[in-house]
């Protein structure tokens, strides 16, 4: 199966779905990661090393294949709609991606919100053009820091219906991906912080009866083969 992150910055891949990444590369199944704002300019804590701190992240994971864009910075707003369509278009036909997993869209993030608005119109290409791999399913991942800061009461909020069992070793692997990231990572309480993500898939697991876990909002799921 082909699994196609979407995400707006570099490390969002780690901390929406890291663990369940490196599950699914274990498994032989094939990860690309499209990044919208590869250079995240905006962070004031940022590395100069960032395309090495990426580069090293994905080799934990397994992650092979990586497409990145230069769109600007917590000022995706101000980019035309149709521009982030296509480049997401563009990832998803060139990987083949059968699932897709990107943000959820009451993210406070303003960057993640775009991307989740772009993205939810570029799965549908396989509708327009008929030579693409059709889509089989659409997650919304939750992201530290971002997800759980859904203070617009007008946007639904995360709602997981999806569990990937995880265990403590891919919870351990996820937050030395993470650590690759230069100025990401931060002291407890921060959400951000080792304890802060080993609680989070503590929690998950305790919610889905798994031996921790990462959780998500799969939004569509098209079953042709019954």
């Amino acid at each position: 199966m082909n699994y196609l992150l979407v995400v707006a910055h570099p490390d969002d891949e780690v901390l929406g779905a890291g663990a369940t990444v490196g599950k699914l590369t274990n498994k032989g199944h094939k990860v690309a990661v499209c990044v919208m704002a590869n250079h995240a300019a905006a962070r004031a804590n940022i590395s100069a090393t960032l395309q090495q701190d990426e580069e090293n992240a994905f080799a934990i994971l397994g992650i092979e294949k990586v497409y990145k864009a230069d769109f600007p910075n917590i000022k995706m707003n101000t980019v035309a709609h149709l521009d982030l369509v296509q480049f997401i278009e563009k990832c998803i036909e060139d990987f083949n991606a059968e699932v897709v997993i990107t943000h959820h869209p009451s993210d406070t993030n303003n960057d993640h919100m775009h991307t989740s608005l772009a993205c939810q119109a570029a799965v549908r290409l396989f509708e327009r053009k008929p030579n693409v791999t059709p889509l089989k399913e659409l997650w919304y991942m939750e992201v530290l820091s971002a997800t759980e800061w859904s203070v617009n009461t007008s946007f639904n909020r995360f709602t997981p219906n999806t569990y990937v069992e995880i265990g403590k070793e891919l919870v351990d692997i996820k937050i030395k991906a993470l650590e690759c990231y230069h100025g990401v990572m931060r002291d407890y309480p921060h959400p951000r912080s080792n304890e802060a993500i080993t609680g989070l898939a503590a929690y998950r697991g305790a919610q889905s009866g798994c031996d921790y876990a990462e959780a998500f909002e799969c939004v569509l799921r098209r079953i042709t083969d019954v």
